[in-house]
């Protein structure tokens, strides 16, 4: 690799602390000319420049934050200072809790956590576990019949289902299923659309009018009186929120809807496809987590979920955390203009050497033993920390774990093929299909 002058340090306010190192600019021409992902170049400034670094793709400078101290500091010390500008997925969910922000997301967020904590999530319980036990009838006919199936198409199958009866009450339906279709579409397309709102949207248009569609539907159908057989779900919640609430407008309405479906199944889907991949590499790991207790045990289920933890530790639901300097800061020693770009990345953090012991291997186990895993508060956030950490982490939690109790004791899936890499998108999702055929699974005594 040809070697540059490094450029002087960042311009930046006159207080207390050091400049921000700034990864040389003929180093991010070079990642720039070899079409690299952008993880590529985080990667590179974080192994050259440490925990808080700085490269320009533009005429302003970019800060990433990796170090714990640091990421801890950005989202949950001082969230008042570095602020959301604006969702990634605006374009397709709108003003929901997601990309609200200052009072507004402070109003949406309240109605909502009680859904998701404590005696909340218990009213979804059976709905998981229906979407569960219809997932595992469907596997168990694949394996008499030896068809060719696609799990990641099934994990989506099952997180949209398990979504769709929390916000209505009803399970999904073949029809409903086909026109959700878009919402994975939009979500993958999203990165490379136009950066012009009105050509962005005209270019997904028929998509977000197939969802609004099913947004409208559903929505009427429960202003009319309609309740599932599981009885009212989350939509109801925002209709009961509208009779009292005025800024819940039909349109406020459909962004929340479009928010839970887009959140509450595309990254549970993608971590359980994930882990999948990750179990045809280490087989062992499924052993030892049906090894850990008798089924329906705490033992199992702990080592189950052990198994998600380890995951997400790999792929982060959240691989990036976009933020914006709102004032002046003093971050790690290190001066932040007011402006500047933040960018937290939990996908290194995760895999720091200086946090975690041989970050390469997948090991559930870290996530058991008293003592495996890093004492830092910000060094392991899949679905980030502080004020604005993601609502359905227990609810992603417990969805996942209950059909992992299902499927792991009685399937192992046998790739035909496997994806060639990860894509850096809203999530970190496999590039490429991910057909398999089902072999028995032998439990494995405790």
């Amino acid at each position: 690799m040809a070697t540059h002058a490094r450029p002087g340090p960042l311009p930046g306010p006159s207080s207390a602390g050091r400049r921000v190192p700034e990864l040389d600019p003929g180093l991010v021409g070079e990642w720039r000319d070899g079409g690299g992902e952008l993880i590529d170049l985080f990667a590179q400034a974080r192994q050259r420049l440490g925990g808080v670094a700085a490269f320009r793709l533009g005429p302003r400078p970019t800060v990433l934050v990796t170090g714990a101290p640091a990421v801890q500091h950005v989202l949950a010390l001082r969230p008042d200072r570095y602020v959301k500008r604006s969702h990634r997925a605006r374009l397709l969910i709108g003003d929901g809790v997601l990309a609200a922000t200052g009072e507004a997301w402070q109003r949406q967020r309240k109605l909502l956590q009680s859904q998701f904590t404590g005696p909340g999530m218990r009213r979804y319980e059976q709905r998981i576990a229906g979407a569960a036990r219809t997932t595992a009838a469907r596997w168990a006919a694949y394996a008499r019949s030896g068809e060719v199936l696609d799990v990641g198409e099934e994990m989506r199958r099952f997180a949209l289902d398990t979504i769709w009866r929390s916000l209505t009450g009803y399970p999904l339906d073949p029809a409903t299923e086909r026109e959700l279709a878009a919402v994975p579409t939009v979500v993958a397309a999203l990165p490379q659309l136009p950066s012009d709102g009105a050509a962005a949207r005209q270019a997904v248009s028929a998509e977000l009018a197939g969802i609004d569609a099913v947004a409208a539907r559903v929505i009427a159908a429960a202003r009319a009186g309609e309740v599932g057989p599981d009885g009212p779900g989350l939509l109801h919640v925002l209709l009961d929120a509208a009779g009292t609430r005025p800024e819940y407008t039909d349109r406020l309405i459909r962004d929340e809807l479009v928010t839970l479906l887009v959140a509450g199944h595309e990254t549970t889907a993608t971590t359980l496809t994930w882990l999948y991949l990750l179990l045809d590499r280490n087989p062992r790991a499924r052993e030892w987590a049906l090894a850990a207790g008798a089924e329906g045990s705490p033992e199992r289920r702990q080592a189950v979920q052990a198994l998600v933890s380890e995951t997400l530790r790999f792929y982060p639901s959240a691989w990036i955390l976009p933020r914006c300097a709102a004032r002046d800061d003093v971050l790690a020693g290190y001066e932040i203009e007011a402006g500047t770009d933040v960018i937290v990345c939990p996908y290194l953090t995760h895999r720091d050497p200086g946090l975690w012991e041989d970050p390469g291997r997948f090991d559930p186990g870290r996530f058991t033993a008293p003592g495996r895993r890093p004492a830092h508060p910000g060094s392991y956030l899949p679905f980030g920390i502080g004020p604005r950490a993601c609502l359905g982490l227990q609810f992603a939690l417990r969805e996942s774990t209950a059909l992992l109790e299902q499927l792991l004791p009685a399937y192992v899936p046998r790739f035909r093929s496997l994806p060639a890499r990860a894509v850096y998108g809203l999530t970190v999702r496999p590039d490429g299909p991910t057909p398999a055929v089902l072999a028995g699974g032998e439990a494995v005594a405790p």
